[in-house]
């Protein structure tokens, strides 16, 4: 089986976990994750004033092939919707058959590429005035090669979706039992 590849893009002002989330539980099921950072700059500064550091620049890995290709939301994203070089990207994507995924408000990256029409989607509920299809009780929804997600606070279940998704249910399985996911909040 060859190495599955998944591209995270990141930003200033992106919600952390909804990067972070993901980029750790691909790399524990052996997934070949490269960090990309809009700009020009690979250090960026998350919503919540938390540093990352991407491995790449957009603009230097844009024309490679992944297998997934993944963006977390956060305020910083509605600049990513306006990029018509990724948004061409992200329709190549689409159009190849290659797993795309957003969560929080990252769907209308999706939209303003033209790829929701017709599909199923949730989104974060902050952006039901752009999205007002998307499924508002729904953690994840996948529709095709097409996953998005709420929120940081399924952050957790987008990731062992994605792990799914590109690894099978068994390798998800195994990610979460190592990192103790319970789908149940544990009440006092």
């Amino acid at each position: 089986m060859s190495v599955k590849t998944a591209l995270v893009l990141i930003f200033d002002g992106v919600e952390e976990l909804e990067a972070i989330a993901p980029i750790d539980f691909l790399r524990r099921a052996g997934v070949q994750v490269t960090i990309a950072a809009h700009g020009t700059e690979k250090e960026i500064t998350g919503r919540n004033g938390v540093h990352l550091r991407a491995d790449a620049v957009w603009e230097d890995v844009q024309d490679a092939t992944y297998d997934c290709i993944i963006t977390p939301g956060g305020p910083g994203c509605m600049v990513l919707a306006k990029d018509e070089n990724l948004l061409k990207r992200i329709v190549e994507q689409a159009q190849s058959g290659r797993l795309l995924a957003a969560i929080c408000a990252a769907p209308t990256i999706l939209k303003a590429a033209g790829l929701l029409h017709g599909k199923a989607h949730t989104a974060h509920f902050s952006v039901k005035e752009q999205l007002p299809d998307l499924l508002p009780d729904a953690a994840v929804v996948q529709d095709g090669n097409i996953i998005t997600s709420q929120g940081a606070g399924v952050a957790a279940e987008f990731g062992l979706t994605l792990v799914a998704r590109l690894m099978g249910e068994e390798k998800a399985q195994e990610v979460a039992r190592s990192i103790c996911y319970r789908s149940e909040i544990s009440q006092p």
